[in-house]
């Protein structure tokens, strides 16, 4: 299946868009975004150079995904997400001159498989976010976030774990999670959360 490219979105020829993946109204996809099959690109999205993304992602309205961000394999990327990528962010030097390219090293956001970033929430790099981790709308995140936490608030906290269906996970016994939904369960080892194999 073809992509969609609706003929308002800015999108560069030197990116490569994945079959079925579809970018909407007013989005901008830049030079070497390489992106994966079946992704939406929301209206008025940005989606920096050389970003690279994996199959299956969503990035809803007006998010800004500054390049070198990497995504997953079906990540959620939230409306009007940030993702960052400056440590020391300025428009000009000490001497008054306006910064070029040259003048800082861009540092990137990654964000493992099945991850979603809430509304409005802010990833500041360099950081990570966990497979199947969720951020909850309107946090800020400055630090690595483990597999299938839940973080929340500013600066953002985890406040417990959830499952791959994105459900908040129940301790059903010591060390012992289950999705409410799924009724699958995860064990936490060493302070990593799994999912639990199959007997």
């Amino acid at each position: 299946m073809a992509s969609r490219i609706v003929d308002s979105a800015d999108v560069s020829e030197e990116a490569v868009i994945g079959d079925g993946s579809s970018v909407w109204h007013l989005a901008q996809v830049r030079e070497g975004v390489t992106m994966g099959k079946n992704c939406i690109v929301g209206r008025g999205a940005y989606i920096g150079t050389g970003v690279t993304m994996g199959d299956n992602c969503k990035v809803q309205n007006y998010a800004l995904v500054y390049e070198p961000a990497e995504l997953g394999h079906g990540v959620f990327i939230g409306p009007a997400v940030v993702l960052t990528n400056d440590h020391n962010p300025r428009a000009i030097n000490p001497d008054g001159s306006i910064k070029s390219g040259e003048d800082w090293e861009p540092v990137g956001v990654t964000i493992k498989e099945g991850a979603a970033i809430g509304a409005r929430a802010v990833c500041v790099a360099p950081v990570t976010i966990g497979k199947w981790a969720t951020v909850a709308a309107g946090a800020v995140v400055v630090k690595d976030v483990p597999d299938f936490a839940l973080v929340a608030g500013v600066p953002a906290r985890q406040i417990g774990w959830v499952s791959k269906a994105g459900v908040k996970l129940e301790e059903t016994a010591p060390g012992i999670f289950t999705c409410p939904k799924t009724g699958i369960r995860y064990e936490l080892v060493n302070g990593k959360l799994k999912e639990e194999k199959s007997k």
